[in-house]
Protein backbone atom coordinates (compact mmCIF):
# COMPACT_ATOMS: atom_id res chain seq x y z
CA UNK A 1 0.00 0.00 0.00
CA UNK A 2 1.31 3.42 -0.90
CA UNK A 3 2.04 5.89 1.87
CA UNK A 4 -0.33 8.69 2.86
CA UNK A 5 2.16 11.21 1.49
CA UNK A 6 2.22 9.56 -1.92
CA UNK A 7 -1.57 9.52 -2.09
CA UNK A 8 -1.63 13.17 -1.08
CA UNK A 9 0.77 14.11 -3.87
CA UNK A 10 -1.23 12.09 -6.36
CA UNK A 11 -4.40 14.06 -5.51
CA UNK A 12 -2.73 17.44 -6.05
CA UNK A 13 -4.05 19.11 -9.20
CA UNK A 14 -1.86 20.30 -12.02
CA UNK A 15 -1.26 24.04 -12.46
CA UNK A 16 -2.20 25.01 -8.92
CA UNK A 17 0.68 26.88 -7.27
CA UNK A 18 -1.19 27.12 -3.95
CA UNK A 19 -0.66 23.37 -3.34
CA UNK A 20 2.49 21.21 -3.46
CA UNK A 21 3.64 20.50 -7.03
CA UNK A 22 2.13 17.52 -8.75
CA UNK A 23 4.12 14.29 -8.66
CA UNK A 24 4.51 14.41 -12.43
CA UNK A 25 6.11 17.86 -12.21
CA UNK A 26 8.75 16.56 -9.81
CA UNK A 27 9.32 13.50 -11.99
CA UNK A 28 9.83 15.72 -15.04
CA UNK A 29 12.33 18.11 -13.45
CA UNK A 30 14.31 15.24 -11.95
CA UNK A 31 14.08 13.20 -15.14
CA UNK A 32 15.39 16.07 -17.25
CA UNK A 33 18.55 16.21 -15.14
CA UNK A 34 19.12 12.50 -15.84
CA UNK A 35 18.17 12.68 -19.53
CA UNK A 36 20.72 15.40 -20.19
CA UNK A 37 23.42 13.09 -18.80
CA UNK A 38 22.84 10.09 -21.01
CA UNK A 39 20.63 10.80 -24.04
CA UNK A 40 23.52 11.79 -26.32
CA UNK A 41 26.00 9.12 -25.15
CA UNK A 42 25.46 6.75 -28.11
CA UNK A 43 26.50 9.70 -30.33
CA UNK A 44 29.94 10.14 -28.72
CA UNK A 45 31.78 8.24 -31.49
CA UNK A 46 30.00 10.32 -34.19
CA UNK A 47 30.69 13.55 -32.29
CA UNK A 48 34.35 12.57 -31.97
CA UNK A 49 34.52 12.24 -35.75
CA UNK A 50 32.56 15.47 -36.36
CA UNK A 51 34.90 17.61 -34.28
CA UNK A 52 38.02 15.81 -35.52
CA UNK A 53 39.22 14.95 -32.04
CA UNK A 54 39.83 11.75 -30.05
CA UNK A 55 37.44 9.88 -27.79
CA UNK A 56 39.18 10.84 -24.56
CA UNK A 57 38.62 14.54 -25.24
CA UNK A 58 35.04 14.02 -26.39
CA UNK A 59 34.35 11.92 -23.31
CA UNK A 60 35.04 15.04 -21.24
CA UNK A 61 31.52 16.10 -22.25
CA UNK A 62 30.50 13.62 -19.54
CA UNK A 63 33.25 14.22 -16.98
CA UNK A 64 33.25 18.05 -17.18
CA UNK A 65 29.46 18.12 -17.14
CA UNK A 66 29.45 16.03 -13.96
CA UNK A 67 32.11 18.25 -12.42
CA UNK A 68 30.03 21.38 -13.11
CA UNK A 69 27.01 19.54 -11.69
CA UNK A 70 28.93 18.88 -8.48
CA UNK A 71 30.01 22.52 -8.13
CA UNK A 72 26.54 23.87 -8.84
CA UNK A 73 24.92 21.58 -6.29
CA UNK A 74 26.95 23.20 -3.52
CA UNK A 75 25.55 26.57 -4.66
CA UNK A 76 22.01 25.56 -5.64
CA UNK A 77 21.13 24.04 -2.27
CA UNK A 78 21.94 27.08 -0.08
CA UNK A 79 20.61 29.44 -2.77
CA UNK A 80 17.23 27.69 -2.71
CA UNK A 81 17.19 27.70 1.11
CA UNK A 82 17.68 31.46 0.95
CA UNK A 83 15.77 32.52 -2.20
CA UNK A 84 13.21 29.73 -2.51
CA UNK A 85 12.89 26.62 -4.68
CA UNK A 86 10.74 28.13 -7.46
CA UNK A 87 13.00 30.92 -8.84
CA UNK A 88 16.09 28.70 -8.75
CA UNK A 89 14.33 25.96 -10.73
CA UNK A 90 12.99 28.40 -13.33
CA UNK A 91 16.29 30.17 -13.97
CA UNK A 92 18.16 26.86 -14.07
CA UNK A 93 15.95 25.65 -16.92
CA UNK A 94 16.22 28.93 -18.83
CA UNK A 95 20.02 28.64 -18.88
CA UNK A 96 19.78 24.95 -19.80
CA UNK A 97 17.65 25.70 -22.87
CA UNK A 98 20.09 28.38 -24.07
CA UNK A 99 23.06 26.02 -23.55
CA UNK A 100 21.38 23.15 -25.41
CA UNK A 101 20.92 25.33 -28.50
CA UNK A 102 24.53 26.48 -28.14
CA UNK A 103 25.72 22.86 -28.29
CA UNK A 104 24.00 22.46 -31.67
CA UNK A 105 25.83 25.37 -33.29
CA UNK A 106 29.22 24.95 -31.58
CA UNK A 107 31.95 25.31 -34.26
CA UNK A 108 34.71 23.62 -32.26
CA UNK A 109 34.97 20.97 -29.58
CA UNK A 110 36.13 23.63 -27.08
CA UNK A 111 33.00 25.72 -27.72
CA UNK A 112 30.84 22.62 -27.45
CA UNK A 113 32.37 21.70 -24.09
CA UNK A 114 31.75 25.25 -22.82
CA UNK A 115 28.04 25.06 -23.68
CA UNK A 116 27.96 21.53 -22.28
CA UNK A 117 29.20 22.94 -18.98
CA UNK A 118 26.34 25.47 -19.02
CA UNK A 119 23.89 22.62 -19.52
CA UNK A 120 24.83 21.55 -16.00
CA UNK A 121 22.38 24.11 -14.59
CA UNK A 122 19.62 21.54 -15.15
CA UNK A 123 20.94 19.91 -11.98
CA UNK A 124 18.50 22.19 -10.14
CA UNK A 125 15.87 19.59 -11.01
CA UNK A 126 17.72 16.77 -9.29
CA UNK A 127 18.69 18.76 -6.19
CA UNK A 128 15.45 20.59 -5.58
CA UNK A 129 12.99 17.81 -6.39
CA UNK A 130 14.42 15.99 -3.34
CA UNK A 131 14.36 19.17 -1.23
CA UNK A 132 10.74 19.86 -2.25
CA UNK A 133 9.79 16.37 -1.10
CA UNK A 134 11.48 17.03 2.23
CA UNK A 135 9.65 20.40 2.47
CA UNK A 136 6.26 18.73 2.11
CA UNK A 137 6.63 15.17 3.43
CA UNK A 138 7.27 14.13 7.06
CA UNK A 139 10.72 12.74 7.79
CA UNK A 140 9.68 9.13 8.30
CA UNK A 141 8.04 9.04 4.86
CA UNK A 142 10.85 10.70 2.90
CA UNK A 143 12.62 7.51 1.76
CA UNK A 144 9.36 5.97 0.57
CA UNK A 145 8.37 9.16 -1.25
CA UNK A 146 11.75 9.57 -2.95
CA UNK A 147 11.62 5.91 -3.93
CA UNK A 148 8.29 6.35 -5.72
CA UNK A 149 9.49 9.63 -7.26
CA UNK A 150 12.66 8.12 -8.71
CA UNK A 151 10.75 5.04 -9.82
CA UNK A 152 8.53 7.30 -11.89
CA UNK A 153 11.48 8.88 -13.68
CA UNK A 154 13.49 5.66 -14.05
CA UNK A 155 12.09 5.19 -17.55
CA UNK A 156 14.18 8.20 -18.62
CA UNK A 157 17.61 6.50 -18.52
CA UNK A 158 15.97 3.42 -20.00
CA UNK A 159 14.55 5.22 -23.03
CA UNK A 160 16.91 8.20 -23.34
CA UNK A 161 19.93 6.48 -24.94
CA UNK A 162 17.68 4.42 -27.24
CA UNK A 163 15.89 7.55 -28.46
CA UNK A 164 19.21 9.38 -28.76
CA UNK A 165 20.68 6.58 -30.84
CA UNK A 166 17.76 6.56 -33.27
CA UNK A 167 17.77 10.37 -33.53
CA UNK A 168 21.48 10.26 -34.33
CA UNK A 169 21.03 7.75 -37.13
CA UNK A 170 18.04 9.60 -38.59
CA UNK A 171 19.04 13.27 -38.22
CA UNK A 172 22.59 13.44 -36.88
CA UNK A 173 24.01 13.96 -33.38
CA UNK A 174 22.76 17.59 -33.21
CA UNK A 175 19.15 16.35 -33.06
CA UNK A 176 19.78 15.10 -29.51
CA UNK A 177 20.46 18.63 -28.30
CA UNK A 178 17.49 20.08 -30.20
CA UNK A 179 15.34 17.51 -28.39
CA UNK A 180 16.85 18.48 -25.02
CA UNK A 181 16.12 22.17 -25.72
CA UNK A 182 12.50 21.48 -26.67
CA UNK A 183 11.87 19.24 -23.66
CA UNK A 184 13.51 21.81 -21.38
CA UNK A 185 11.18 24.52 -22.73
CA UNK A 186 8.11 22.32 -22.17
CA UNK A 187 9.12 21.53 -18.59
CA UNK A 188 9.86 25.21 -17.90
CA UNK A 189 6.29 26.01 -18.94
CA UNK A 190 4.89 23.30 -16.65
CA UNK A 191 6.98 24.58 -13.72
CA UNK A 192 5.82 28.17 -14.31
CA UNK A 193 2.19 27.17 -13.80
CA UNK A 194 2.49 24.27 -11.33
CA UNK A 195 5.55 24.77 -9.12
CA UNK A 196 4.63 26.94 -6.15
CA UNK A 197 7.07 27.83 -3.39
CA UNK A 198 7.58 25.09 -0.77
CA UNK A 199 10.47 26.52 1.27
CA UNK A 200 8.43 28.25 3.96
CA UNK A 201 11.32 28.66 6.40
CA UNK A 202 14.27 30.70 5.15
CA UNK A 203 17.43 31.95 6.78
CA UNK A 204 17.95 35.68 7.15
CA UNK A 205 21.20 35.66 5.17
CA UNK A 206 23.78 33.41 3.52
CA UNK A 207 26.11 34.15 6.41
CA UNK A 208 23.55 32.72 8.82
CA UNK A 209 23.31 29.60 6.68
CA UNK A 210 27.04 29.05 6.63
CA UNK A 211 27.19 29.50 10.41
CA UNK A 212 24.91 26.47 10.65
CA UNK A 213 27.08 24.35 8.35
CA UNK A 214 29.39 22.98 11.05
CA UNK A 215 26.39 21.17 12.53
CA UNK A 216 25.82 19.49 9.16
CA UNK A 217 29.43 18.91 8.20
CA UNK A 218 30.29 17.55 11.63
CA UNK A 219 27.49 14.96 11.60
CA UNK A 220 29.00 11.49 11.16
CA UNK A 221 25.70 10.07 9.92
CA UNK A 222 25.47 12.71 7.18
CA UNK A 223 28.88 11.71 5.81
CA UNK A 224 28.10 8.01 6.11
CA UNK A 225 24.92 8.39 4.06
CA UNK A 226 26.62 10.78 1.66
CA UNK A 227 29.55 8.46 0.96
CA UNK A 228 27.39 5.35 0.64
CA UNK A 229 25.38 7.15 -2.07
CA UNK A 230 28.52 8.51 -3.73
CA UNK A 231 30.32 5.19 -3.91
CA UNK A 232 27.29 3.19 -4.98
CA UNK A 233 26.42 5.65 -7.74
CA UNK A 234 30.11 5.71 -8.63
CA UNK A 235 29.60 2.39 -10.37
CA UNK A 236 26.95 4.03 -12.54
CA UNK A 237 29.03 7.10 -13.38
CA UNK A 238 31.97 4.92 -14.36
CA UNK A 239 29.49 3.11 -16.62
CA UNK A 240 28.45 6.43 -18.18
CA UNK A 241 32.07 7.24 -18.98
CA UNK A 242 33.13 3.81 -20.21
CA UNK A 243 30.13 1.96 -21.64
CA UNK A 244 29.92 3.93 -24.94
CA UNK A 245 33.51 2.92 -25.70
CA UNK A 246 32.98 -0.67 -24.57
CA UNK A 247 29.83 -0.99 -26.67
CA UNK A 248 31.32 0.45 -29.85
CA UNK A 249 35.01 -0.54 -29.68
CA UNK A 250 34.87 -3.84 -27.74
CA UNK A 251 31.56 -5.29 -28.93
CA UNK A 252 31.20 -3.47 -32.27
CA UNK A 253 27.63 -2.25 -31.68
CA UNK A 254 25.95 0.20 -34.04
CA UNK A 255 24.74 3.50 -32.56
CA UNK A 256 21.08 2.43 -32.37
CA UNK A 257 22.04 -0.96 -30.87
CA UNK A 258 24.21 0.72 -28.27
CA UNK A 259 21.33 3.02 -27.36
CA UNK A 260 19.08 0.03 -26.67
CA UNK A 261 21.67 -1.91 -24.67
CA UNK A 262 22.69 1.20 -22.74
CA UNK A 263 19.35 1.39 -20.94
CA UNK A 264 19.79 -2.02 -19.24
CA UNK A 265 20.67 -0.61 -15.78
CA UNK A 266 17.40 1.34 -15.74
CA UNK A 267 15.42 -1.91 -15.68
CA UNK A 268 17.06 -2.87 -12.39
CA UNK A 269 16.83 0.71 -11.13
CA UNK A 270 13.08 0.74 -11.72
CA UNK A 271 12.66 -2.44 -9.65
CA UNK A 272 14.95 -1.11 -6.91
CA UNK A 273 12.98 2.13 -6.67
CA UNK A 274 9.73 0.17 -6.40
CA UNK A 275 11.15 -1.95 -3.59
CA UNK A 276 12.40 1.18 -1.83
CA UNK A 277 9.00 2.82 -2.04
CA UNK A 278 7.29 -0.32 -0.82
CA UNK A 279 9.59 -1.52 1.99
CA UNK A 280 11.86 1.32 3.20
CA UNK A 281 9.59 2.31 6.10
CA UNK A 282 9.24 -1.32 7.18
CA UNK A 283 12.84 -2.49 6.75
CA UNK A 284 14.66 0.76 7.56
CA UNK A 285 16.90 2.91 5.40
CA UNK A 286 20.19 1.47 6.66
CA UNK A 287 19.33 -2.13 5.85
CA UNK A 288 18.04 -1.12 2.44
CA UNK A 289 21.29 0.72 1.68
CA UNK A 290 23.36 -2.27 2.79
CA UNK A 291 21.30 -4.67 0.69
CA UNK A 292 21.62 -2.45 -2.38
CA UNK A 293 25.38 -2.05 -2.03
CA UNK A 294 25.87 -5.81 -1.64
CA UNK A 295 23.80 -6.46 -4.78
CA UNK A 296 26.12 -4.19 -6.81
CA UNK A 297 29.17 -5.98 -5.36
CA UNK A 298 27.72 -9.39 -6.21
CA UNK A 299 26.70 -8.39 -9.73
CA UNK A 300 30.05 -6.85 -10.65
CA UNK A 301 32.05 -9.70 -9.10
CA UNK A 302 30.07 -12.27 -11.10
CA UNK A 303 30.47 -10.25 -14.30
CA UNK A 304 34.22 -10.03 -13.76
CA UNK A 305 34.34 -13.81 -13.35
CA UNK A 306 32.30 -14.33 -16.52
CA UNK A 307 34.59 -12.03 -18.53
CA UNK A 308 37.65 -13.86 -17.19
CA UNK A 309 36.13 -17.18 -18.31
CA UNK A 310 35.93 -15.94 -21.91
CA UNK A 311 32.11 -15.82 -22.15
CA UNK A 312 32.19 -12.13 -23.04
CA UNK A 313 29.36 -10.73 -25.17
CA UNK A 314 27.47 -7.44 -25.33
CA UNK A 315 24.29 -9.09 -24.03
CA UNK A 316 26.10 -10.52 -20.99
CA UNK A 317 27.98 -7.30 -20.20
CA UNK A 318 24.96 -5.01 -20.41
CA UNK A 319 22.63 -7.60 -18.87
CA UNK A 320 24.73 -7.75 -15.70
CA UNK A 321 24.49 -3.96 -15.45
CA UNK A 322 20.87 -4.46 -14.41
CA UNK A 323 22.27 -5.67 -11.05
CA UNK A 324 24.06 -2.36 -10.72
CA UNK A 325 20.79 -0.56 -11.44
CA UNK A 326 18.89 -2.68 -8.91
CA UNK A 327 21.42 -1.96 -6.18
CA UNK A 328 21.40 1.77 -6.89
CA UNK A 329 17.61 1.75 -6.88
CA UNK A 330 17.77 0.53 -3.28
CA UNK A 331 20.66 2.72 -2.16
CA UNK A 332 19.87 6.13 -3.60
CA UNK A 333 16.35 6.89 -2.23
CA UNK A 334 17.31 5.64 1.22
CA UNK A 335 20.71 7.33 1.40
CA UNK A 336 19.19 10.61 0.19
CA UNK A 337 16.41 10.39 2.76
CA UNK A 338 19.00 9.72 5.43
CA UNK A 339 21.25 12.68 4.62
CA UNK A 340 18.26 15.04 4.20
CA UNK A 341 16.93 14.10 7.64
CA UNK A 342 20.13 14.76 9.59
CA UNK A 343 19.42 18.53 9.60
CA UNK A 344 15.89 19.04 8.17
CA UNK A 345 16.09 22.87 8.31
CA UNK A 346 19.05 22.66 5.89
CA UNK A 347 17.39 20.21 3.51
CA UNK A 348 18.33 22.17 0.40
CA UNK A 349 21.92 22.59 1.52
CA UNK A 350 22.19 18.93 2.54
CA UNK A 351 20.76 17.83 -0.82
CA UNK A 352 23.18 20.09 -2.67
CA UNK A 353 26.25 19.10 -0.67
CA UNK A 354 25.39 15.41 -0.83
CA UNK A 355 24.78 15.66 -4.55
CA UNK A 356 28.05 17.54 -5.03
CA UNK A 357 30.05 14.79 -3.34
CA UNK A 358 28.20 12.15 -5.36
CA UNK A 359 28.48 13.90 -8.74
CA UNK A 360 32.03 15.12 -8.10
CA UNK A 361 33.16 11.58 -7.40
CA UNK A 362 31.19 10.47 -10.43
CA UNK A 363 33.03 12.96 -12.64
CA UNK A 364 36.38 11.60 -11.48
CA UNK A 365 35.29 7.99 -12.03
CA UNK A 366 33.85 8.82 -15.44
CA UNK A 367 37.16 10.38 -16.48
CA UNK A 368 39.06 7.42 -15.00
CA UNK A 369 36.95 4.98 -17.02
CA UNK A 370 37.77 6.94 -20.18
CA UNK A 371 41.49 6.74 -19.40
CA UNK A 372 41.76 3.04 -18.58
CA UNK A 373 39.73 1.83 -21.56
CA UNK A 374 42.25 1.59 -24.35
CA UNK A 375 42.28 -0.63 -27.45
CA UNK A 376 42.77 -4.29 -26.61
CA UNK A 377 41.99 -4.20 -22.86
CA UNK A 378 38.33 -5.24 -23.12
CA UNK A 379 35.63 -4.42 -20.57
CA UNK A 380 37.36 -5.81 -17.45
CA UNK A 381 39.00 -2.52 -16.26
CA UNK A 382 35.60 -0.80 -16.22
CA UNK A 383 33.98 -3.63 -14.23
CA UNK A 384 36.88 -3.61 -11.76
CA UNK A 385 36.32 0.11 -11.09
CA UNK A 386 32.62 -0.54 -10.52
CA UNK A 387 33.34 -3.41 -8.11
CA UNK A 388 35.79 -1.29 -6.12
CA UNK A 389 33.34 1.60 -5.64
CA UNK A 390 30.57 -0.79 -4.59
CA UNK A 391 32.82 -2.28 -1.89
CA UNK A 392 33.49 1.23 -0.58
CA UNK A 393 29.73 1.84 -0.44
CA UNK A 394 29.35 -1.26 1.76
CA UNK A 395 32.07 0.09 4.08
CA UNK A 396 30.31 3.48 4.34
CA UNK A 397 26.92 2.06 5.34
CA UNK A 398 28.57 -0.31 7.83
CA UNK A 399 30.11 2.80 9.40
CA UNK A 400 26.63 4.35 9.73
CA UNK A 401 25.32 1.18 11.38
CA UNK A 402 28.25 1.18 13.81
CA UNK A 403 27.66 4.83 14.73
CA UNK A 404 23.98 4.21 15.40
CA UNK A 405 24.81 1.22 17.58
CA UNK A 406 27.20 3.41 19.58
CA UNK A 407 24.53 6.11 19.99
CA UNK A 408 21.96 3.53 21.07
CA UNK A 409 24.40 2.06 23.60
CA UNK A 410 25.15 5.50 25.06
CA UNK A 411 21.42 6.26 25.36
CA UNK A 412 20.84 2.99 27.19
CA UNK A 413 23.66 3.63 29.64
Amino acid sequence: MRSTAVRAFSKVGFFDRTTPPHMMTLIMIMGMAVLSMNMFLPSLPAMTEHFGTDYRLMQLSVAIYLGVNATLQVIVGPLSDRMGRRPVVLWGFVIFIFASVGCVFAPTVETFLAFRMLQGTVVVGMVLSRAIVRDTVPQDQAASMIGYLTMGMAVVPMLGPAVGGFLDEAFGWQSNFWMLALLGAAILLVCWFDLGETATSRSASFAEQFRQYPGLLGAHRFWGYCLSAAFSSGAFFAYLGGAPYVGSAVYGLEVSELGIYFGAPAIGYLLGNFLSGRYSRRVGVNRMILAGSLIVVLGMALLLAVIASGMDTAAIFFGFMAFMGLGNGLVMPNANAGLLSVRPHLAGSASGLGGAVMIGGGAALSALAGMVLTPGVGAAPLVLIQLSTALLSVAAVLYVLKREQQITHMDET
